[in-house]
């Protein structure tokens, strides 16, 4: 049994994104005014760091994972069993909508963090990719035998008994010690 799982889809990310990231920079620099001076140095550092971190973004869709790989200084990898996710959400703001770009989250069940365990910004034809995520989610879903839930131990009415017994005995007991208390 090969461990190796067939690719279903590679995303493809949009350069723009590039441009989207450069100008939060610009913004953030003018906004804080004491980023000004700074403008000069992010432009070009920028630039070439916007195109690094897109070359280093790759997002595998495959039978039974979605696995994400980003990163320049800290490289994150994470496999995300399709089984887990509960949503891709789309957002796009104004400046996203002017370079048409979207920020896909990644949303699981068990999560502990209260944002997205993952989110890609710039995926090219998003909203098609995200659909073929959560069709091959939900076709593993099907596919997957309905899990049935663990017969009861056969029981016998003296055991059921015995069981009823002991549990009127130690509301008896409770009751008991409450009415002394409040008196």
């Amino acid at each position: 049994m090969s461990t190796e799982e067939r690719t279903i889809r590679t995303a493809e990310f949009n350069e723009r994104v590039c441009t989207y990231w450069l100008l939060n920079g610009i913004i953030l620099c003018i906004v804080t005014i004491v980023g000004i001076p700074f403008l000069l140095i992010w432009v070009p550092i920028g630039l070439y760091l916007t195109k690094r971190f897109l070359d280093r973004m790759e997002c595998i869709l495959t039978e039974k994972n979605l696995k994400v790989h980003k990163g320049i200084f800290t490289r994150v990898e994470k496999t995300i069993p399709l089984e887990k996710i509960t949503d891709l959400g789309l957002v796009q703001g104004p400046i996203m909508r002017y370079f048409d770009v979207h920020q896909l989250t990644v949303e699981t069940a068990g999560q502990s963090t209260g944002g997205p365990l993952v989110s890609l910004t710039g995926i090219k034809d998003v909203k098609d990719f995200r659909e073929t995520v959560l069709a091959q989610r939900d076709s593993l879903r099907e596919a997957k035998p309905a899990e049935q839930p663990a017969p009861a131990p056969a029981s016998t009415a003296a055991n059921d008994g015995a069981v009823l017994a002991e549990i009127r005995d130690t509301l008896n007991r409770i009751e008991d010690l409450l009415a002394k208390r409040d008196s």
